[in-house]
């Protein structure tokens, strides 16, 4: 039950996600992968949302070329960990709110351990290999894997659902070279707002998910278009494999 104090905060989103909505977000729990552009951008919207648990993971410290985009720091936070300050500037959104910094890599070693208890993975990650092993562990755990990424003005976000749907394996089979590329705050707030209308729906099971989509944003032209994914064959969670695999258990 939402208290009275909790019905006047939300009292501007019930109408459009229902009380009974509100309280699946209060009960909810989300991982954020990265606190960087991306992942401010993401605890921040989670928070205001009003999911009740938001664990934010990242290794490394804030530097000064982080101030363009990363909207939860200022100059006196150079050189602390990006998710306990993270956790620390969007805890109090909500009377109810339980945040969690995890202040190391994400390896296939400890994925697991990190997504527990999660309901679903937004991924703001910078690079694919980790993205990988995120989007694994969620095919592991059964649970929504939101992915985004940005480069300068462009950014693009899917979803999927483990069983359901194309696995990022499948969107993204042969991902670019890792490098850092260039990041605008508007970019990134455009794509990790997207990202988090997608938790939204996924905990909620309302609208049209971008599941064997690609959604495309070209910010330099202000256009947004989505492509078709379909799942590669010899994907190790999808197409012929899955089959296979459900085949063997009968």
């Amino acid at each position: 039950m939402l208290t009275p104090e909790e019905k006047e905060q939300f009292i501007r989103q019930t109408p459009i996600l229902g009380e009974d909505g509100q309280e699946k977000l209060k009960n909810a729990a989300v991982l954020v992968a990265g606190a960087g552009g991306l992942g401010t951008a993401i605890a921040l919207h989670c928070a205001f949302a009003g999911f009740g648990t938001v664990r934010i993971a990242d290794c490394d410290r804030i530097e000064r070329s982080n101030l363009n985009r990363q909207t939860l720091y200022r100059l006196p936070d150079i050189g602390r960990m990006k998710a306990d300050m993270a956790v620390e500037r969007i805890q109090g959104v909500t009377p109810y709110l339980c945040t969690e910094a995890v202040n190391t890599v994400i390896t296939v070693e400890n994925v697991l351990q990190m997504t527990a208890g999660m309901d679903i993975i937004i991924d703001a990650m910078d690079n694919y290999d980790t993205r990988y092993i995120l989007a694994d562990a969620a095919e592991e755990r059964g649970i929504p894997f939101i992915h985004g990424a940005i480069d300068g003005f462009y950014g693009q976000v899917a979803t999927t659902i483990p069983g359901q749907s194309a696995c990022l394996r499948c969107i993204v089979p042969h991902p670019p070279p890792r490098t850092k590329v260039p990041a605008l705050s508007a970019t990134t707030g455009i794509i990790g707002s997207i990202q988090v209308t997608e938790a939204i729906k996924c905990i909620l099971g309302m609208g049209t998910l971008l599941t064997d989509k690609l959604l495309l944003w070209d910010g330099l032209h202000c256009e947004m278009d989505t492509i078709e994914v379909t799942p590669l064959k010899e994907c190790p969670h999808c197409g012929e494999c899955r089959k296979m695999k459900t085949e063997q258990k009968k």
